[in-house]
């Protein structure tokens, strides 16, 4: 049998002065931003990669449910051919299908037009509001 060694004692920290703990404090605030720094970078790679691999599963869902779309029109053909000519039932489909994407096109066209140009305006014209009250130019108002 072996006997653990022991460990010496660990000496006590000398005492620092006052000048040594402020002229350190450049370094120590320097150091700390830099951990925090590189602490943000490895969660951001952890979260964008997390947000890659959740793409790219919704893509192949989205891949798969198309294909299973497919299907359905298919079998939405089949059925009608069995009361209408097979031509007939593929061109009613397809009628239906250009309906609802003019109409989902020209909302989303809407719901596009709202937010061009990308730019916060609102945002532009309180933080210049802001300025004018704090240079003392007019008074700064509460409503837009």
């Amino acid at each position: 049998m072996t006997t653990p060694t022991p460990t010496p004692p660990r000496p006590t920290p000398r005492k620092r002065s006052l000048v040594e703990l402020v002229t350190s404090i450049p370094t120590l605030v320097s150091d700390l931003v830099t951990r925090e720094i590189d602490l943000l970078k490895a969660e951001m790679t952890a979260k964008v990669k997390a947000l890659g691999v959740g793409a790219g599963l919704i893509a192949g869902a989205l891949v798969i449910l198309l294909g299973m779309l497919g299907v359905l029109l298919t079998a939405a053909i089949l059925a009608l051919s069995e009361i209408m000519p097979g031509w007939l039932a593929a061109l009613l489909v397809a009628a239906v299908l250009l309906i609802i994407a003019v109409i989902i096109g020209l909302i989303g066209y809407r719901v596009l037009k709202k937010g061009i140009p990308p730019i916060p305006t609102e945002s532009i014209d309180s933080l210049k509001r802001d300025v004018r009250a704090i240079k003392g130019i007019g008074k700064r108002s509460t409503t837009p």
